[in-house]
């Protein structure tokens, strides 16, 4: 019976190390990166060496309009996966070519004002559908009411991940970039102006 007990045991530790596993790479059964590296982890890498190049320029004023600072930043990280050429392709305005040092880019400029609640929340969707709903009660909207840090501007796509294996994910960073820590109010406007280049073959 201990025998038994010990190989059953065995057997369903190995089946659930098999189911969690399955969830994780799902996404990579298609050629190619796929989107997650672990179970709730995006696959990223920095821009450099690679077909993108990210310029995000941050205004930030008060609620009456007077200007706080201004932030440029170009080290960036992004989704290498065609989920990025998608949104770069389709929801991100519309494209024109230049050269920079005799090389073709498509560029697009898609600027972004995040509300309160997308801030707080930290979710910047482009979608043009909302698909998660920004909800701040209880503690948090208490909370809400201060002053908070802010070390990172996204992009983010919202979609349903459940069919490949991630039904608790609905949102991603498709592009990220790291900005200097700052604190704004609640009434704080911050304006983003994202610029970005995508290579031509």
């Amino acid at each position: 019976m201990k025998k038994f007990t010990i190989v059953l045991l065995g057997a369903i530790l190995a089946a659930l190390i098999t189911c969690s596993i399955q969830s994780v790479y799902a996404d990579h059964l298609e050629p190619g990166q796929g989107l997650f590296s672990s179970e709730e982890r995006i696959e990223l890498v920095t821009t450099e060496g690679s077909k993108y190049k990210v310029h995000l320029q941050s205004v930030i004023r008060t609620g009456d309009g007077q200007l706080i600072s201004v932030d440029e930043e170009t080290m960036a990280a992004y989704i290498p996966n065609e989920i990025t050429d998608y949104v770069f392709d389709t929801l991100m305005g519309e494209k024109e070519i230049v050269i920079i040092d005799n090389i073709k880019y498509e560029k697009v400029q898609y600027t972004f004002t995040p509300t309160f609640k997308q801030r707080w929340v930290g979710l910047y969707q482009i979608n043009p559908e909302p698909i998660v709903g920004l909800i701040i009660e209880g503690n948090a909207l208490e909370q809400a009411k201060n002053p908070k840090h802010y070390s990172v501007w996204k992009i983010h796509g919202c979609w349903d991940f459940s069919n490949i294996g991630h039904p608790e994910i609905q949102c991603i960073p498709i592009f990220q970039v790291l900005v200097p820590t700052m604190m704004l109010e609640p009434t704080d406007v911050v304006t983003h102006q994202w610029t970005i280049l995508r290579e031509l073959n």
